[in-house]
């Protein structure tokens, strides 16, 4: 009677575990957080028991779906065939918007949400079910999910080891000061005539994308890249590169262009982009 009497009290101390997550991510059911939901296509083999997985937060252009990031003609595809989880997050409808979805990112403009906030409900819901470690991310995004990268990257440096927009940036007024340096690889099309490289005009002027070159410029300057021309250059059958490394901060700074548009990001994209965040993860050493 004493020995059962004894059990039931260690079972009563014991602490309750808690219930397992329902499964999420699929295209059919996204991962819901309080502020927005996500999607996360995931490599084949799971973690080892207590390992962590590098992970890619990718934010959709205009009109886009986070569910973009599982088809497997997806220019991310590479990153989960390397065995990163790749998160898609959802933008918000916008009411009167012929796009449809978008996001929050200009600080002048309409704010449905604060996607900081949502950033990092994704990041840390994602470490929860799906073990990616928040020290290896890459935030990424497309056209103005590009533009919202560089704002999120300005307010809040730490949000990812490093960010990699595509044909997108800072919108007019461009910021004059940001929270601390970051890693950047800014890709963009010869071509882009959507988000060009030195930016348009839009509504009849009431809005006006930024300038590229002027946006790393502030970058150049919060990341102490004081020779101001490039430090290398690389070139190949794709991308065009000039990379500022001799910074102050230990960051690194490059611009990659290519030959294409504004919707033909190039199939090689992610395998560059992938070297560069192993490299800049090397450097600080955190793989």
């Amino acid at each position: 009677m004493k020995q059962r009497l004894a059990v039931l009290l260690a079972a009563a101390i014991l602490p309750i575990s808690a219930p397992a997550a329902e499964p999420c991510g699929d295209a059919a059911n996204a991962c819901a957080t309080p502020l927005g939901s996500y999607h996360a296509a995931l490599p084949a083999e799971a973690p080892a028991a207590g390992g962590t997985r590098p992970a890619v937060l990718f934010f959709h252009g205009a009109g886009g779906l986070g569910s973009s990031v599982l088809e497997t003609s997806s220019y991310l595809r590479p990153f989960v065939e390397a065995g990163y989880v790749v998160l898609g997050a959802n933008g918000l409808m916008r009411p009167g918007n012929a796009f449809g979805t978008g996001w929050s990112f200009r600080p002048e403009g309409p704010r449905q949400r604060d996607e900081l906030a949502f950033a990092h409900e994704v990041l840390d819901d994602a470490a929860k079910r799906f073990s990616i470690d928040r020290k290896r991310v890459l935030v990424s995004g497309f056209s103005i999910g590009a533009s919202l990268v560089w704002y999120l990257a300005c307010k809040d440096p730490g949000l990812g080891a490093a960010y990699a927009p595509i044909a997108g940036g800072f919108w007019r007024p461009h910021p004059t000061v940001c929270a601390g340096p970051v890693d950047l690889l800014q890709t963009h099309g010869w071509r882009d005539r959507t988000v060009p490289l030195e930016g348009r005009p839009l509504r009849g002027g009431e809005l006006e994308q930024g300038d590229i070159f002027e946006g790393l410029q502030l970058w150049r300057r919060v990341d102490g890249c004081n020779g101001l021309r490039p430090d290398s250059f690389q070139t190949d059958a794709v991308f065009w590169r000039r990379s500022w490394s001799a910074c102050n901060s230990r960051r690194e700074l490059s611009l990659a262009l290519h030959p294409s548009d504004h919707d033909d990001v190039p199939k090689e994209w992610a395998g560059m982009a992938l070297r560069w965040f192993q490299a800049r993860l090397n450097a600080r050493g955190t793989n």
